[in-house]
C-alpha cells in the first residue's frame, strides 16, 4: 500500500475530500520525523513505538572475502515495536500466504 492508497481508502471510508485526507495525512507523517529526528519517541497505542536508537561500531565481512575486516561505524536508526493488537493481529494470519 502505497500513501496515495492510504489517501484514497481513508477518503473513502470518512466522505472526506482526497486532497484534505491527503494534507492530513502527510502532516502526520512529518509530525513523527520532527519527533523523531528531534529525539522524541512516538507511542501510538495499541499500534505501535517509534524510538531512535543508536547501533554500536561493529566489524564486519565480505562473505567472498571474510579474512578482510570492514569496520561499520556508529550510527542512529529508527526502531519500531508493534504494539498487542498489532501483535494479535499479525500472529493470525497464515505465515504460508507470505512466501
Amino acid at each position: 500500500m502505497t500513501k496515495r492508497d492510504l489517501v484514497v481508502k481513508i477518503a473513502k471510508e470518512t466522505g472526506f475530500i482526497q486532497n484534505d485526507v491527503a494534507i492530513i495525512v502527510q502532516k502526520t507523517l512529518d509530525s513523527i520525523v520532527d519527533e523523531l529526528t528531534a529525539g522524541n519517541t512516538i507511542e501510538l497505542r495499541n499500534f505501535g513505538v517509534f524510538e531512535i536508537k543508536v547501533r554500536k561500531e561493529r566489524k564486519g565481512r565480505n562473505p567472498n572475502m571474510p579474512q578482510n575486516e570492514v569496520r561499520i561505524p556508529e550510527r542512529t536508526v529508527v526502531k519500531f515495536r508493534a504494539g498487542k493488537e498489532l501483535k494479535e493481529a499479525v500472529e493470525k494470519l497464515n505465515a504460508a500466504d507470505y512466501k
